[in-house]
């Protein structure tokens, strides 16, 4: 595959919010482009985008946000994901479109369900685990299931196993060869690394209440969004939290949906088909 040369933020900030709390934002390409919000994945912090050789071609101001608690996000004990979507209404941005990778999309989807965006990117993203008739496999499933008994004791288990790199190292061990192919090339590794290091720059609390967030039902019905949305899965990605089906039953339940199902690649699309997916999503 071609060597991707990554590119560090244009500007980055922290804006302050109602209550006193901070966002914490990074963002490439033209200061006055189409904002595109950035959901990134799990435990991430703000510092490393996508498609950053497309950003100024297609007039796109890539925006990647801090969810609470991790990066330098204000922590936000008990937060919902419908909190995040009034979270990022108070950044002002007129109709951002929005992108939600991995663990990101149900943020992503969150922004769609609170009105914020007519357009939406879910890639290699996680679907909503405990929606009745999900076909898990058996670890997964006792892992939602203890989410639903007993969501404290599982949000301090998670706060005990997540760190930077654990994450790194679960990515890596856990990923197909076309999916390596790309997080080992020495310039996105550094990237990625330094991306989970600012993520867990607060210790682990952050991680564990978005993971608690993914694995729970959602506050919100997908049939209802009315957002137009692109989901993005490969055949290879190995990664069960995405989705068991690769997004199947998910389109059939979000009403204005199309799928982009790509058997022979992986998880990383964000990185591979950012072009077509930035094209898709502004179209």
């Amino acid at each position: 595959m071609d060597v991707l040369t990554v590119t560090d933020p244009a500007r980055s900030g922290l804006t302050e919010l109602r209550d006193g709390r901070r966002l914490a934002w990074a963002e490439w390409g033209p200061a006055e482009g189409r904002p595109v919000v950035f959901c990134p994945g799990a435990g991430w912090g703000r510092g490393l985008g996508f498609g950053w050789d497309v950003l100024d071609e297609f007039g796109i101001r890539l925006i990647s946000v801090e969810r609470p608690g991790l990066g330098e996000s204000s922590p936000a004990a008990g937060r919902t994901l419908l909190d995040w979507a009034d979270d990022v209404r108070q950044l002002g941005l007129t109709d951002p479109a929005v992108v939600g990778f991995s663990q990101g999309a149900p943020f992503a989807l969150a922004l769609a369900a609170g009105g914020l965006t007519s357009a939406v990117a879910v890639v290699s993203g996680g679907d909503e685990l405990a929606h009745p008739g999900s076909a898990l496999p058996a670890e997964l499933r006792r892992m939602v299931d203890r989410v639903a008994v007993d969501p404290v004791a599982a949000e301090v288990d998670f706060a005990s196993f997540g760190s930077a790199e654990t994450l790194w190292r679960l990515t890596i061990e856990g990923s197909s060869d076309e999916d390596r192919e790309v997080y080992l090339q020495p310039c996105f590794a550094r990237a990625f690394r330094r991306a989970l290091d600012a993520g867990f720059v607060q210790g682990a609390a952050g991680y564990a209440r978005d993971t608690i967030l993914h694995f729970a039902r959602w506050p919100f019905r997908v049939e209802e969004i009315t957002s137009r949305v692109d989901l993005w899965y490969g055949g290879r990605d190995s990664n069960p939290t995405h989705s068991p089906d690769h997004g199947a039953t998910l389109a059939a339940r979000i009403p204005d949906a199309t799928r982009h199902y790509l058997p022979d690649r992986g998880g990383a699309l964000l990185w591979t088909h950012a072009r077509e997916i930035l094209d898709e999503l502004l179209a």
